[in-house]
């Protein structure tokens, strides 16, 4: 366990003369029995002193005083680079410092090494990741009130907030996830630095505001995380498109729930936890073009258009935000194909099976099920769907093709777009059951594709 590959690097530390602990999140998941993902250990030892220790050390950070060290089975230990954004298999060994101004919003301009772990914690974001816990007797240093604000449940800021804020604006999104997570609340003069400050959230990196909405979105209080973005006004910074849904209605025979903002919350609420990410933004922005395409008919509200223009409108954020180009491709068809499931029921045989044999179908049909739970909560096409799922063959929804384009060219056809069409209608034929050999498929193109 990753848990005790750091104790044995705090023991193996003090063997060697220093100061060592655990420190951070690890200590607040300890101190409420939450399982931690990461560990992270602070001592008076530097980082050149660290790799003397550890010789498989890596010095990701060693300029600010930190290293990670490989626990013993993993790829990295085995020579293998470790990926500065995944600590999964690694303790990050961070020296005791004290940081001196952030001309850049984000790194210190100057670090100053410390052998007094009160410096150390004193340049950290918010009390309960302030506290260092020693391992072996288990007891916790606590130089900040991170105890009391874990009592208490409470986002505090170490010191000032317009002060740490100011170091790193990243850390004002770190407080409404933290919060959402924890189910805590946001100490006022907290939250009041951060509705002053929100508008500088935009000097940070686009992909660093990507991975912190992405844990908001991922971990299972995405609503209340987007409630707090909404209220603290870095929603309006970070998603404007999402920021523009409040307000707008939505016709409440189909939305008794309220606008469009409501709605997508709902909606999160309704997503599985953990979430896949792809899963997660398709979600959100399934309906981020129905702001632009509002207009009230005779017969009532209409967002005409609004998936082609949503898609457009989603790629732009994908590409802002810089998703993979695998990542993009499946949240821009999780928002392009999200109201074809109000077809379903009506599709030909041919038109559902390739509807149901999607890539990722899996996501398209969990987002159709917490749409229908954050609207009019009809989930009778969603189980029409999974009963088809179950009835359908593999071999009926995907089957082997019965003509090839070489059987085309053979029956005296030119190969150019009219391969496609001719080979299109030929498989729906054969989905629909019309066809089933291919003998028969042949004489289906010479019937129906004279030469």
């Amino acid at each position: 366990m990753l848990k005790d590959f750091a104790a044995s690097i705090v023991q193996t530390l003090r063997q060697h003369g220093f100061q060592a602990y655990l420190v951070g999140g690890c200590v607040r998941d300890l101190l409420l029995q939450r399982e931690s993902k990461d560990y992270d250990v602070a001592t008076n030892a530097t980082p050149q002193q660290v790799m003397g220790i550890f010789p498989e050390t890596y010095a990701v950070g060693a300029q600010f005083g930190v290293v990670l060290v490989p626990a013993p089975d993993s790829d990295a230990a085995s020579g293998v680079a470790v990926e500065m954004s995944s600590k999964s298999h690694a303790v990050e060994v961070a020296t005791f410092r004290s940081d001196i101004g952030y001309s850049d919003g984000r790194h210190p301009d100057e670090v100053r090494f410390s052998r007094d772990p009160r410096e150390d914690v004193a340049r950290r974001d918010f009390t309960i990741n302030g506290m260092l816990l020693d391992p072996v007797s288990g007891e916790v240093l606590d130089y900040v009130g991170g105890r009391a604000d874990l009592k208490l449940g409470i986002i505090r800021t170490i010191g000032d907030p317009e002060q740490r804020f100011g170091e790193d604006k990243l850390r004002m999104l770190r407080a409404v996830r933290f919060a959402a997570r924890l189910e805590y609340t946001i100490e006022p003069a907290t939250f009041a630095a951060m509705q002053k400050l929100a508008e500088q959230i935009q000097v940070v990196s686009r992909e660093r505001v990507r991975d912190e909405l992405t844990r908001m979105l991922t971990e299972g209080h995405a609503r209340r995380a987007f409630l707090l973005l909404d209220a603290s006004g870095l929603l309006d910074h970070v998603l404007p498109d999402i920021s523009a849904m409040k307000g707008v209605e939505q016709p409440a025979e189909f939305h008794p729930e309220g606008d469009v903002f409501v709605h997508t919350l709902l909606l999160l609420d309704n997503l599985p936890s953990p979430c896949l990410l792809t899963l997660a933004w398709g979600a959100l922005l399934h309906d981020v073009g129905k702001p632009a395409t509002f207009r009230v008919a005779p017969d009532r509200i209409r967002f005409d258009g609004h998936v082609e223009v949503g898609v457009k409108m989603a790629e732009k954020i994908c590409r802002e935000l810089r998703f993979s180009n695998d990542e993009a491709e499946q949240i821009l068809a999780l928002v392009d194909n999200h109201m074809r499931f109000g077809h379903a029921t009506r599709m030909k045989e041919s038109t559902l099976k390739r509807f149901l044999r999607m890539p990722a179908f899996d996501e398209h049909l969990a987002l159709h099920r917490a749409d229908c739970l954050a609207s009019h909560r009809n989930l009778a096409t969603y189980e029409f769907i999974q009963h088809k799922r179950a009835e359908i063959p593999a071999e009926k929804m995907r089957p082997a093709p019965l003509v090839t384009g070489d059987d085309l060219i053979a029956a005296g056809h030119l190969p150019g777009p009219k391969f496609r069409e001719i080979l299109t209608a030929v498989e729906d034929a054969q989905l629909e059951g019309r066809l089933a050999s291919r003998d028969a498929a042949l004489e289906f193109v010479r019937r129906e594709f004279p030469v």
